[in-house]
């Protein structure tokens, strides 16, 4: 796996499809142009963990069965990690109390034919409060005590590498 961090992105789905190689992870400390389904915009401030990786082309080709199993990875890891209970809001949002704690967007990289697909995921880790009234949550807030971002990215990866089956 190979994981480039950058301090700051436009979009780390962005930055994944110039890269283009499975399994390349792209990390960023905050996002300028986080995006969501439909070009929503995702509020992506220091504290959060932003990331993408490349899929290698498999079976699973309906990007919705992707995302899907990304936000069954992430609730796995809240609920084992931090003893919270998430609630998927199907098919790309998980939600902790009733306030959105992590969006996940997939998206195919396609020439001529699909070569592969990156999943984005944006998880609120350690952020202290949210703007403009968004009804939102962070794993922070939810505990009251920090959390080790890359220990989190690594055991989301080793999901996500476990259900592909590497």
């Amino acid at each position: 796996m190979n994981i480039k961090f950058f301090e700051n992105a436009t979009s780390t789905n962005e930055l994944a499809k110039e890269f283009n190689e499975p399994w390349t992870v792209i990390v960023a400390g905050g996002q300028t142009k986080g995006h969501g389904t439909k070009g929503t915009s995702w509020f992506s401030p220091k504290g959060g963990l932003y990331f993408s990786v490349v899929l290698p082309r498999d079976n699973l080709k309906d990007l919705e069965t992707i995302t899907i199993l990304g936000a069954f990875i992430v609730s796995k890891i809240i609920k084992q990690e931090f003893n919270l209970e998430p609630f998927i809001k199907l098919p790309n949002d998980v939600y902790v109390n009733n306030k959105k704690i992590c969006g996940i967007l997939t998206e195919n990289i396609i020439q001529k034919t699909i070569k592969s697909s990156v999943i984005g995921i944006g998880l609120n880790t350690n952020i202290d409060e949210f703007e403009g009234g968004l009804n939102a949550t962070s794993i922070k807030i939810e505990t009251k005590k920090e959390v080790d971002n890359i220990k989190i990215l690594k055991l989301i990866l080793t999901e996500l590498k476990k259900q592909y089956g590497v």
